[in-house]
């Protein structure tokens, strides 16, 4: 059984666009899980606020419930669920999960697989954090379920390459995009101007894919911004966004206190983005749509200043 190219097909619930990553950010917490306990089982009273947690910072914007990969996850044959009545889920309801004393764990194969060739692991890992969330987040998430990738991705094996099927379900990047986007940004930050270089090589500066890579971004001028690194983090986390007319977003869900916080994030509020340079399109219109939709975090602010200042 190819578990690389099982994990990397998960069956998503889609409906315009609509970022849906319950199923896989489930399935990095059962692996976190089985990292540290082979034998464990999740039960869903234990953990549902946990994954609540999870779904909050790493999934869409509007309310949504663990319940629903608790139970759904099992008919890709990588996870089971059992109540205090015997196998199978009682079904995805809140209560119902809560009642039956429902618990959840990999499926019996995938953990005979991982017990056998345990450095696949990390690569089921990597499948899920490439296929369904930008690199910026990988670190953060994986610390967020609990899982050690650098020795989820090295334990049992010197000098493994990844499996040809894992290779192939693979997207491939193009690896211009990065040297374009910042060209086209004039190698500074687009939110905040930063433009620092160590000797003759830019530094902190990134090109950030407004729709996300993992969800059919293309790796095309359009669709990227050169932010530095502060501000790339931000933005995909959802706390600041492209609105109308090129004007930076920042989210009344941020809480900033101190004056660092005051000067390079809540002041954005209302800015223009700076670039791209003449002749260069702007990110479009449906990317920055999808971004509003998919991951920007509740409602914008008010601009500090009024846009006639700007």
């Amino acid at each position: 059984m190819d578990w690389l190219e099982r994990v990397a097909k998960l069956r998503r619930w889609t409906s315009n666009d609509v970022r849906a990553p319950h199923k896989p950010l489930l399935l990095l917490y059962a692996l976190g899980s089985f990292q540290r306990d082979a034998d464990g089982e999740l039960r869903y009273s234990a953990v549902e606020e946990e994954l609540k947690r999870l779904l909050e910072e790493y999934g869409p914007s509007h309310p949504t419930t663990p319940a629903y990969p608790f139970h759904h996850l099992v008919s890709d044959g990588v996870w089971e669920v059992r109540t205090d009545q015997g196998p199978g889920s009682p079904g995805s309801g809140v209560r119902v999960l809560r009642s039956s004393g429902a618990t959840g764990r990999l499926a019996p194969e995938l953990r005979t697989a991982l017990r056998k060739e345990p450095a696949l692991l990390g690569r089921l890992a990597r499948v899920l954090l490439d296929f369904h969330f930008p690199p910026s987040l990988h670190t953060d998430l994986c610390e967020a379920v609990g899982l050690d990738l650098d020795l989820a991705e090295t334990e049992g094996v010197v000098g493994s390459t990844p499996a040809g099927s894992e290779r192939a379900a693979r997207r491939q990047r193009d690896r211009r995009m990065r040297e374009l986007v910042l060209t086209a940004y004039e190698f500074q930050c687009a939110f905040c101007g930063y433009d620092g270089m160590l000797g003759a090589s830019t530094v902190g500066l990134e090109a950030a894919h407004v729709r996300w890579w993992s969800y059919d971004g293309p790796d095309e001028v359009d669709n990227g911004l050169c932010l530095c690194s502060l501000h790339h983090k931000l933005f995909d986390k959802g706390v600041l966004g492209l609105g109308e007319g090129r004007r930076i977003l920042v989210s009344q869900r941020f809480v900033g206190r101190s004056e660092a916080s005051r000067q390079h994030v809540l002041a954005l509020a209302g800015r223009l983005v700076i670039g791209p340079q003449a002749g260069i399109p702007p990110v479009a219109g449906r990317h920055r749509q999808w971004h509003a939709e998919q991951v920007f975090r509740g409602e914008p602010r008010e601009s500090p200043v009024s846009v006639s200042t700007v």
